[in-house]
């Protein structure tokens, strides 16, 4: 193919498939960036679903204690399947009133390689990819709600008022269940005084909001430096100094099951409802004039958001920058549409933790806290959009 002439279409072949698109090094030289080429020649849309796929069979052989990964494939198939066997044959017994055994599989493998996947590397794998693929969700939901490319899930103070609450079960407890339970309803109840304040004003925009999630979030990171300073300085204040820079290295079973639900509803919840964020993100005079109830809309992405929010905080701890910087990255791959902006980001917030979180575990003798890592990630590459003139809605 000679410079400036366009590649032919195959017949039968998809037009989208094999968009027209000069060279990279020609492109660049149109002033089109190489990124943007190379965006056209691949079907990223299609890759981006199976990035997860691949990164959490890599991160369960992945670690400190290295496993083969087709031992890894076969301990985590052979295994569930084993463990799926055990639980039927013990609901069987207790229904049918005798013991009920059902075929088993031989366990070729030792008892550590099993811990390791299945009570440490599964569960933590899992979480990662929750809580980031849930901040990724919520943040894209919040920046088209309040029509800005700034905001974050945290913009309406639940992450001060989960740090509060998480402060607060340290302070008192120090049990982990205490600390997940405080740190969620403190983070729901911030959330809840942030509307509630909006509500006491006739105007209903969602510039009220904002400053009302100002003031309840300074109000519970005074009440959370109010904790630390009463906080016992050899004990309880490192522990939740760790707890705020976010942590996954406690998370259990236990804590995917309680964790898990609300999660996943609330982003079904904003997955359904993703065709009319695309309405509310245009103006809420326009919104209303084409039949959407805004104010029913606002409360639902609100509360969906913060239940999600809430929930993958309370395990994980204050993660900064997934939310923000996530549904930028999925803006440039597949556009501002939120029908597709929606699930890509909960895709992308996911593979990025996971990748993050392995460094994490990995990198240094010493785990590093999650929020430091992608601080030290996110900074730098929104720093990279701002100078490309990226940080926007097209």
């Amino acid at each position: 193919m000679t410079r400036g002439e366009e590649p032919t279409v195959e017949v039968g072949q998809r037009p989208e498939g094999t968009i027209a698109i000069e060279l990279p090094w020609v492109a660049s030289r149109g002033g089109m960036p190489v990124y943007e080429a190379v965006l056209r020649i691949f079907p990223v849309e299609k890759a981006i679903y199976i990035l997860p796929i691949v990164l959490f069979v890599f991160s369960l052989f992945f670690g400190r204690y290295m496993m083969d990964p087709v031992e890894t494939l076969r301990i985590l198939i052979v295994g569930s399947a084993t463990i799926f066997l055990d639980t039927a044959s013990s609901l069987l017994s207790t229904f049918a009133g005798h013991q009920v055994l059902l075929p088993s599989f031989e366990q070729a493998w030792g008892a550590s390689e099993q811990t390791v996947i299945f009570q440490i590397r599964l569960p933590r794998v899992i979480a990662a990819m929750l809580v980031g693929g849930g901040l990724a969700l919520a943040g894209a939901s919040f920046q088209g709600l309040f029509r800005n490319p700034l905001v974050s899930p945290d913009i309406l103070g639940v992450a001060s008022g989960a740090g509060f609450g998480a402060a607060l079960g340290i302070l008192i407890s120090g049990d982990p269940r205490v600390i997940q339970v405080s740190a969620f309803i403190f983070g729901i109840v911030a959330v809840a005084v942030t509307y509630g304040i909006s509500r006491v004003y006739r105007n209903s925009s969602t510039l009220i909001l904002v400053l009302g999630g100002i003031v309840v979030g300074s109000v519970f990171s005074a009440l959370l430096s109010l904790t630390k300073y009463v906080a016992d300085p050899y004990d309880t204040l490192p522990a939740i100094v760790f707890w705020l820079m976010g942590s996954l290295s406690a998370v259990s079973n236990a804590d995917l099951l309680a964790v898990a639900p609300p999660i996943l509803l609330g982003g079904l919840c904003l997955f359904l409802i993703r065709w009319r964020i695309n309405l509310l993100s245009v103006g809420e005079e326009e919104a209303q004039a084409l039949g959407v109830d805004t104010k029913k809309m606002t409360a639902a992405i609100i509360v969906a958001s913060t239940v999600v929010t809430a929930s993958a905080v309370c395990i994980s701890g204050i993660i900064g920058w997934v939310g923000l910087v996530v549904p930028h990255i999925g803006r440039m791959l597949v556009g501002p549409d939120f029908r597709r902006l929606i699930p890509v980001s909960a895709v992308l917030g996911a593979s990025f933790l996971l990748v993050v979180d392995d460094i994490a575990r990995t990198l240094t003798a010493a785990e590093i806290p999650l929020g430091v890592l992608t601080a030290l990630i996110g900074a730098p590459f929104f720093a990279y959009l701002l100078t490309r003139k990226r940080v926007g809605w097209s």
